[in-house]
């Protein structure tokens, strides 16, 4: 709470002296995946199903997401949250589930033409620093494919799951 005080104490002079940032054409492209999706994840050759929803929130500038579901026969959950930095001029995201006590932080590009954004990060898990991609890509507008791979043994990319999505109607 503190913190919180400290933060806009500090921030007040520079907000009387001009407009706080306003979300952007990125911003609207995160918006487009509102609403509720369901999930098919395909895994070790293995399918389950789970449930997706984002919501732009926090003045516009991220997407949160949920979900909620089944892998490899256990209840798992996960929450994100997407935005624009335009500093950096990439999409940042933060992952974080049930299955890890591990943050995911990526950034990356959106190619418009192929309706795609690809992002990499780094994160730690049991075997301990891995590379990860992952590939949105936008069917239509009712329905996009995820993609999450890292090397393989042999350094060449690797899927370990994809996950169909469908929005709810």
């Amino acid at each position: 709470m503190l913190m919180v005080c400290a933060l806009l104490i500090w921030l007040a002079p520079s907000a009387r002296s001009q407009e706080p940032p306003k979300p952007g054409p990125e911003h609207e492209q995160l918006k487009q995946m509102e609403g509720t999706w369901d999930a098919t994840i395909k895994a070790g050759g293995q399918e389950s199903k789970g449930k997706m929803t984002y919501k732009m929130g926090m003045g516009g500038f991220w997407l949160i997401s949920h979900f909620e579901g089944d892998f490899g026969g256990q209840k798992f959950e996960g929450r994100g949250l997407d935005t624009y930095d335009p500093e950096k001029k990439k999409y940042v995201s933060a992952w974080a589930d049930s299955m890890a006590p591990y943050l995911l932080v990526m950034e990356g590009d959106y190619d418009k033409e192929n309706k795609t954004l690809t992002a990499t990060g780094e994160g730690l898990s049991p075997a301990g620093k891995v590379k990860y991609k992952a590939v949105t890509k936008m069917m239509d507008s009712d329905s996009m494919e995820f993609t999450l791979s890292t090397p393989g043994k042999n350094g060449k990319e690797e899927v370990m799951l994809t996950i169909t999505y469908n929005r709810k109607k």
